[in-house]
């Protein structure tokens, strides 16, 4: 490793920012450009100390702030490492293209084949279930709904978790109610059954995660997520499918396309 004294500075001691915060800018803007790299692990907590003449203490309330904002993460008893960046670059105007569907490939695969990742779903679950009231005013006032649930990995890793409800008039006693859906995934099954597909709706925010979250996707301190509610309409006009997802924000860039006029 390069000594830090060519990798960091120096504390401002006339600076009113707290000692800590002074080390967390160091370190961030050491990551940002490049000092500390994807997976490499930062100086230790003895390192530090001995460079900035401060307690260890100060020093992990720096590794503190940076866990807190995504860009760092512990493995204890090895040390503290800069976070990769996120892997998928999700493009909203290309993911559901037909022509993808009609090659049988779902979202997802198209997504990981694009980071040259190897994708797998598990956790599937696929039941028929009253529909939550949000749900059902999305889907036109239906009372009852098939949901398919199920996650996602990319080389092993969990980076989302998707719920997909469609009312049952639409997918009792189809392949959409089977754990394969078959080539495609649901929207190749819902054309064939005649409901071409016009357009999506999107409703995406972010948030930190509850716990089950955590635990479904291994999430480490400090990294939020992207929580996304998409609805899915026939030329028709109708609602057929609202997808609810909780994707680990570190492993998502979203990108978009937007007209001008």
């Amino acid at each position: 490793m390069t000594s830090l004294p060519s990798i960091l500075g120096g504390l401002d001691p006339t600076s009113d920012r707290a000692v800590f915060r002074q080390i967390a800018d160091q370190l961030r803007e050491a990551i940002d450009r490049g000092r500390f790299k994807e997976g490499e692990k930062l100086p230790s907590e003895a390192e530090l100390v001995e460079h900035y003449g401060v307690s260890r203490m100060t020093v992990r309330n720096s590794f503190s702030v940076l866990q807190g904002e995504g860009l760092v993460y512990a493995e204890h008893g090895k040390g503290v490492f800069v976070r990769p960046r996120p892997p998928v670059r999700r493009l909203a105007s290309d993911r559901f293209a037909r022509r993808h569907r009609e090659q049988g490939k779902s979202a997802f695969i198209v997504e990981a084949d694009a980071a040259g990742s190897h994708p797998k779903v598990d956790s599937l679950e696929v039941k028929e279930e009253k529909a939550s009231q949000d749900i059902s005013t999305r889907l036109g006032s239906v009372r009852r709904v098939l949901a398919r649930r199920r996650r996602y990995l990319l080389d092993g890793r969990p980076v989302e978790f998707a719920t997909s409800y469609l009312p049952l008039d639409i997918a009792r006693g189809t392949q959409i109610a089977e754990p394969n859906p078959g080539p495609g995934g649901i929207y190749a099954r819902l054309e064939e059954l005649g409901h071409q597909l016009d357009h999506f709706e999107e409703e995406i925010r972010a948030r930190m995660p509850s716990p089950s979250e955590v635990k479904t996707l291994q999430l480490a301190s400090g990294v939020p997520v992207i929580h996304l509610i998409r609805t899915a309409f026939d030329t028709a006009g109708r609602a057929v499918e609202v997808c609810d997802t909780v994707m680990a924000a570190d492993a998502y860039v979203l990108s978009y396309q937007l007209p001008a006029n």
